[in-house]
Order: C-alpha cells, then sequence, then structure tokens
C-alpha cells in the first residue's frame, strides 16, 4: 500500500477535471441537437443575439488546452459549425461571420473561436485569416478607413459598416431594463428625464437621435477587433496584422493623449472627436456616459494593449488602459454603494454581498455635463492584467493600494459566478502575494460547487428556453475554468468583451495541449523573470510533460531548477507515479515571437 499523501489542491484539481467532463456531456445531451446546434425555435430579433448562441460553449475549448477530455475538441468544434449554421439559417451571419454589430458584443462572440483557434490552430486557419481581414485596410468590407485611423460605424462586420444602431422601434419608456442607464441621448430639446419618452413623439425621437449620432463614426469597443487580427498574426507573422493593430492602437493612444489620459469615446465620421456630440468627448455609443461607461471603454482598450504587447512585445500601449484608469480615480471616494447611483449594484451585490453596505472605495464609471456618476469598485481584473502583461512595479503598487483601500478583504474567496466566469483576481492576487496560503484549496472546492450547482439547475430546467430566452444557455453553462486557468496556466481569466486567451505556461502530453490524467498542477509563485511550479502525479502510470513559457511560446524558458530539462526553450519533466515535484522555471519574457502552437491538436 503506497504512503503517498498528495496534497489536498491536486487532489481536488483533479476532482474537478472529472466533474468538468460530466457536466459538459450533460450540458450537451439536453440542450444540443446531433449537429451541434443549439435547440432553439424561439425568436432572434433585430441585430442583436449571435453572442448568445455562442457565448455557452466559450470557455469548453479553453478547458481542452488545460486538459479536458480527448473527444471535448472534436465536440467544440462540432458545436461551432453547428451554430454558425443555425446562425446563418436565420440570416444573422455571412460566410460565417457576423453581419455586423457593436464589439462589446460581437466580442462576445468571438471567444468560442479565439479559444478553438489556441486550442487546434490549424482546424480553424483559414477562417482567422477571412475573419480578420474582414477589418484591415482596404477590406472590400470597408470597415476601416485607413486615412483617418477609424473605424467607419460603430456596427461592423462581414456585411461592412452598418448604417445606425438597428434602432427601429421607438426608445420607449416602458423599457424598463434599460431605464437603470439613463437617456442614451442627453442633449435633445424636451427629453431630459426618462418618463419624458412617455411623451408623444418623442420615443421615435430618441430612437432616431440614437441612430443618426450614436450609430455613426468610431468608438472604442471597436479596439476589439484587434483580437482578431491578434489571431491571424499568430499563424504567420503577417506585418499586415500587426500594422494594423499598432496603427489603430496608436491612433487611441493619440486621441486619448489629446485629452489629458482619459479616452474619448466617439469619433466623427471626419475624424473629428466630438463631431457629432457638440464637441464632447463623452457621450458615444457604449462610452462614458451610456449605457456602461468606465467598464465598456477601459476594457476594449485593454485589450488592444494586450494585443498590441502579445504582438510586438512591447508593454507601451498598456498605458492607455493605465492612463485612463489613473485619470478615473482621481474622482474616487469612499462609501457604500449606492443603488440609485450604481447601474451594476447586484453584480456587485452578488460579489460582495452584505459588504456593499461597508466604506468602500469608489470609482465613477460615467459622466455627462454634470460631470462624473454611477460610483463603483474598480474591476479588479483590469490593475490584475496590466501588471501581469508588464510586469511594472508600479502595477504591483497599484495592486497593493487598492487592496489596502478597498474596504473589503481581498483575500476572501467569495463563492459566484457570472457569465464572465471571472471576478476572483482579488484573492488569487493575494496568494501570490504570500498573504493568501489557503486560496487554491477554497478556490477548487469554490469552482466544484458551482458546477454541482449548475448540474443542479440544468436537471430543474432540461427543456428549451422559457420565454424565447437566449440568455437561457449561458446562464446554465457548467463549464469553469477561471480557477485552473490560474492555477495550472498562471494567467487571468480571459477578458470577455473579445480578448485573447493569454497564458503565462502552457502544458502539453501526449501530442495534445493540457494536463494528462492524473496530473495536477499549481503554479505557486509569479516574478519579473520566472515562475515557480508544483506538480503532482497523482495516477500510478509515469507521465511525461512539456511545458512552455507563454500561452503562445512568447516567454522561451532559458533555465529550470529541479527535475526537468530544457529543450528548444521548453522544459520536459519526467513524473514518476504517484510522486511530486517543485520547478522554478526561468523565462525570458518577449524572448520570441508568439506563435500559435501546431505541434498538437
Amino acid at each position: 500500500m503506497s504512503d503517498f499523501n498528495p496534497p489536498r489542491w491536486a487532489a481536488l484539481q483533479r476532482e474537478l477535471f472529472a466533474l468538468l467532463d460530466t457536466a459538459w456531456r450533460r450540458f450537451e445531451e439536453l440542450y444540443c441537437a446531433a449537429d451541434g446546434s443549439l435547440r432553439y425555435d424561439g425568436r432572434t430579433v433585430g441585430r442583436d443575439g449571435v453572442d448568445d448562441f455562442y457565448e455557452p460553449f466559450f470557455n469548453w475549448p479553453a478547458l481542452y488546452t488545460l486538459g479536458g477530455g480527448d473527444d471535448l475538441l472534436d465536440a467544440c468544434e462540432r458545436h461551432w459549425e453547428g451554430v454558425t449554421a443555425q446562425l446563418a439559417a436565420r440570416g444573422m451571419v455571412t460566410d460565417e461571420y457576423e453581419n455586423g454589430y457593436d464589439w462589446f458584443h460581437q466580442g462576445e462572440s468571438l471567444l468560442f473561436f479565439y479559444n478553438l483557434c489556441a486550442a487546434a490552430p490549424d482546424r480553424f486557419r483559414e477562417r482567422a485569416l477571412r475573419f480578420a481581414g474582414l477589418f484591415l485596410p482596404g477590406s472590400a468590407t470597408g470597415n476601416y478607413d485607413g486615412d483617418r485611423h477609424m473605424m467607419r460605424a460603430p456596427h461592423v462586420g462581414a456585411l461592412g459598416p452598418r448604417p445606425g444602431l438597428g434602432e427601429d422601434r421607438p426608445y420607449a419608456a416602458s423599457n424598463e431594463g434599460m431605464r437603470k442607464y439613463g437617456l442614451p441621448v442627453r442633449d435633445l430639446q424636451g427629453i431630459r428625464a426618462w418618463e419624458d419618452l412617455a411623451v408623444p413623439g418623442n420615443a421615435q425621437r430618441m430612437a432616431d437621435a440614437m441612430n443618426q449620432r450614436l450609430g455613426a463614426g468610431d468608438v472604442p469597443l471597436n479596439l476589439a477587433a484587434t483580437s482578431l487580427a491578434a489571431n491571424a498574426w499568430l499563424y504567420d507573422h503577417d506585418e499586415k496584422y500587426a500594422d494594423f493593430i499598432a496603427d489603430y492602437t496608436g491612433a487611441w493612444a493619440a486621441r486619448a493623449r489629446a485629452n489629458f489620459g482619459l479616452i474619448p469615446d466617439n469619433v466623427g465620421p471626419s475624424g473629428s472627436v466630438g463631431e457629432l456630440h457638440g464637441g464632447r468627448w463623452y457621450g458615444g455609443h457604449y462610452g462614458w456616459s451610456w449605457p456602461h461607461g468606465l467598464y465598456s471603454v477601459v476594457a476594449p482598450a485593454l485589450i488592444a494593449a494586450l494585443n498590441h504587447t502579445l504582438v510586438t512585445g512591447s508593454t507601451e500601449r498598456l498605458a492607455l488602459p493605465r492612463d485612463a484608469l489613473a485619470m478615473v480615480s482621481l474622482q474616487a471616494r469612499r462609501g457604500p454603494l449606492d443603488p440609485g447611483d450604481c447601474a451594476f449594484y447586484d453584480h456587485w451585490h452578488d460579489r460582495l454581498g452584505t459588504d456593499v453596505d461597508r466604506d468602500l472605495l469608489l470609482m465613477p464609471y460615467r459622466r455627462d455635463d454634470g460631470g462624473w456618476f454611477d460610483f463603483q469598485p474598480l474591476p479588479p481584473a483590469y490593475p490584475m492584467w496590466l501588471w501581469w502583461a508588464g510586469r511594472s512595479p508600479g502595477d504591483w503598487d497599484r495592486l497593493d493600494e487598492l487592496s489596502a483601500a478597498s474596504g473589503y478583504d481581498w483575500r476572501t474567496v467569495r463563492g459566484f459566478r457570472e457569465k464572465e466566469e471571472a471576478g476572483h483576481e482579488p484573492p488569487w492576487y493575494c496568494y501570490l502575494a504570500g498573504d493568501n496560503p489557503g486560496y487554491p484549496e477554497r478556490a477548487l472546492a469554490m469552482a466544484i460547487e458551482q458546477v454541482r450547482e449548475r448540474l443542479a439547475a440544468i436537471q430543474r430546467h432540461p427543456g428549451p428556453p422559457e420565454d424565447d430566452d437566449i440568455h437561457w444557455w449561458q446562464n446554465l453553462n457548467p463549464v469553469v475554468t477561471e480557477v485552473l486557468t490560474q492555477l495550472i496556466a498562471g494567467a487571468p481569466q480571459q477578458l470577455y468583451n473579445g480578448g485573447l486567451p493569454l497564458a503565462l505556461l502552457r502544458w502539453s502530453s501526449g501530442g495534445r495541449p493540457g494536463l494528462p490524467p492524473g496530473v495536477a498542477a499549481l503554479v505557486s509563485a509569479i516574478t519579473d523573470d520566472g515562475v515557480s511550479v508544483e506538480v503532482v502525479n497523482l495516477g500510478d502510470v509515469p507521465r511525461t510533460l512539456t511545458v512552455s513559457g507563454g500561452g503562445y511560446g512568447e516567454h522561451p524558458i532559458v533555465a529550470v531548477s529541479g527535475p526537468a530539462v530544457v529543450h528548444e526553450n521548453q522544459a520536459v519533466l519526467h513524473l514518476a507515479p504517484q510522486s511530486e515535484t517543485r520547478l522554478r522555471l526561468t523565462l525570458d519574457r518577449f524572448g520570441a515571437p508568439a506563435h500559435h502552437d501546431r505541434s498538437t491538436t
């Protein structure tokens, strides 16, 4: 009888893998047709909805890349092709790509695709290049104006720039779901409050103004299109994709510098900021005034900055989101969350519970002619990504300051699950800082409970969506990858509105990516030039693993301390049955061009 006593985190990690293998199969069995499409006979309305059909599967390929079942990759490809055909039959995609919609939702649509490309790049190469080509200068679509360094509309896609927002109906006061965000356009005569939309004719006037003013020119959301270009560049390093990323992020960086570091949220058709908004730098679609403010301005800027960093190895564009956050932080205040001045109050209550009533550090998310408003905690993912990508001591100090000043305990592992499947960066940061040693066990136990809760919900709701609810499936997706990504890959969860999957470590074994059965890994420390990792083989057979630095090999491994050898910029590790080992990997950060790993399938 073996006396091997594996650490609890390793046993929990393998338990989570086993449970996830059951979970995705149960979801597929109940909600999917044989061709991989979703069982749905309900409505889709206007331009909206493409994202909601892809989102239920967005992190399934990521699970495969981390070590999910061998047949999961084929299932993912089947679901992508089945859903794409389903959307084509509904007239919502052209040549497999979305006709044209805002990049807040379009970015969500593409998460599934990006993860598939990372898992099996050769299978999706042609599509990746074709999709990215839709947004390059000179494309037949005309989406991008290379002379003015801007997209030609907030809604762009396979059909080119689409005029307006598709608001063919009056923007009625009865639309209670949008009331908390206030008026989309705030300078229309006679429409100063939500109730004014009930005055005859005003709802149509609002819809017309939205189409004419919010539905023209460029907006920061479009920066998420750089992920398509970066994904295509990862295949062959074709400079046209890198040039587009540099050109477009550079244009927005220049606009932000001219605005004291604050990213303007609108560019008119002629290329001027404020052209359609009385000279104001705020007021554009998905901008500082409406509907989400900071959340939908800083996120795409961060996504684009990460893409620029990945493609160039330079961290200079991280200043774009960093400076915007610094400027907003100057307006911070302390106090409890005010439900009347916090559009995401329910979101934060789900995360923090009764801590929403504590003395919290609050940032303004939005701005209009009356000044800054909509005060909420800063999304911790943003400063975490800035440090993770750039390793700047200043970014780490900022995390220290936020942790101390936030008003809630960052070490606590809170049992919430949102569709973005993220939000647990604070306790992970505290773990990396050496102040939360129990995080791996608590986080994995939390993730296991999340899967069990989703499986229970699936059992309660085995039928098709109720009331044509196209958000039905994403709210039942039982696959969780955030904690696994942190512990195995050493990275935060993928940014949800269009970020690429990034990693500090990428594992492979037996000709495919991910940890093999019975093996668990834990990134226990991250430094400027390296990473410490524990690896456990709980199984009864020996295993050989290869680990690369960076999700795309961009951080070559140049030295290793521990029972492994460096071969062709990777570390090779032989694990005896029922054994545990610790490694210290030294990385040459951005010492090689990032590239899709096409040696595994």
